[in-house]
């Protein structure tokens, strides 16, 4: 779900994989495909560039889980 949710802001924000690389230095295709782990530090800092906060990040999670 973390990564479907990466993507989504993303894709909102008209980036792309590439950009967000150059911009952040953080592979958000390993991300959006779930090959890595996420720490905080970086969920954070990914927020921060998409321009979210954390808890808008997660506010339709506890929707899913339902």
């Amino acid at each position: 779900m973390l990564a479907k949710r990466v993507r989504e802001l993303r894709v909102k924000n008209k980036l792309t994989q590439l950009q967000c690389f150059l911009d952040t230095n953080i592979h958000f295709g390993r991300i959006e495909q779930g090959k890595r782990d996420v720490s905080f530090s970086t969920l954070y800092k990914i927020c921060d560039y998409l321009n979210v906060s954390l808890e808008e990040f997660f506010k339709d999670f506890q929707k899913i889980e339902k």
